[in-house]
């Protein structure tokens, strides 16, 4: 059984406060974009093992077993030892370490590839709790439809952004943000106020550039001025609205579709797709 999990970006990401357990509170919202991975799992009938991991594309550099598709795979293992031993493989496409929600895109796929293959009836809202138990913005690729997200990222709201008139590109220029770097770099002395980007998402989208911002945009851009180069090339070549998707290192543009070019250029070894 084969799933597509795609890509997420964030329009919008305001820090509001720190949290008595160390994280931050935040207000974003996450939005579903087609550019996908692809994960096939089938029932391993030589079990000798639990789960056999296997992956192309983009190198993973890490252990199967720190894999989030392997988690997934156990965590609903655990509550359900009927389910066999099985394969994975994992196509990667997405940038990793991207602000893109890759990873996590592809472990809420194992959850519902599992539910649905092995028809475990698990409903969506505890599809939801096991998908919160791999990462705060996993239950979001459950819902996958754009949401309001508040708390760590995990409590979702659905919420009405349609930008089916526009066309958005995506680049990544290959440099990793460390997120807690970014998080310890923010400054604490000017959190957003909260409730400010729910009001802002409904503006007329001409008026995002304006009012629509990124916290982790300053500290990542001193940091990392290429980053910042790509924002404003967009805006250069007609953006609309451009920003870096939550602690980056991914920007978007989004373009009008009647008067986007062809001809928007980025280095050869940057990841870019319009979608």
């Amino acid at each position: 059984m084969v799933s597509f999990p795609n890509a997420k970006i964030n329009i919008g990401l305001n820090i509001i406060g720190k949290r008595t357990d160390g994280f931050h509170n935040l207000e974003t919202i996450f939005f579903p974009i087609a550019v996908k991975d692809a994960v096939e799992i089938v029932e391993n009938q030589n079990a000798l093992n639990d789960v056999i991991f296997s992956s192309t594309g983009n190198n993973l550099n890490l252990r199967d077993d720190d894999n989030l598709c392997v988690k997934a795979y156990r965590l609903l293992k655990k509550d359900y030892p009927q389910i066999p031993s099985i394969k994975i493989h994992l196509h990667k496409n997405i940038p990793m370490g991207a602000g893109m929600g890759g990873g996590s895109a592809d472990s809420s796929a194992i959850l519902s590839l599992l539910n649905k293959k092995f028809e475990l009836n698990i409903s969506t809202d505890k599809l939801l709790d096991y998908a919160l138990q791999l990462g705060s913005d996993c239950p979001f690729f459950i819902i996958n439809k754009p949401c309001f997200a508040t708390g760590r990222g995990e409590v979702l709201s659905e919420i009405n952004v349609d930008l089916s008139a526009y066309k958005i590109m995506i680049v990544h220029p290959g440099i990793h943000v460390n997120t807690g770097e970014a998080f310890a770099r923010l400054n604490t002395n000017n959190f957003s106020a909260a409730g400010e980007l729910k009001q802002q998402i409904k503006l007329d989208i001409h008026l995002w550039r304006d009012v629509i911002k990124n916290d982790f945009e300053v500290p990542v851009f001193k940091q990392h001025p290429t980053i910042k180069e790509i924002k404003e090339k967009f805006y250069n070549d007609g953006a609309i609205y451009s920003a870096m998707s939550g602690s980056g290192s991914t920007v978007f543009g989004i373009f009008s579709i009647k008067t986007i070019t062809a001809d928007i250029k980025f280095p050869s070894h940057y990841f870019s797709q319009m979608v």
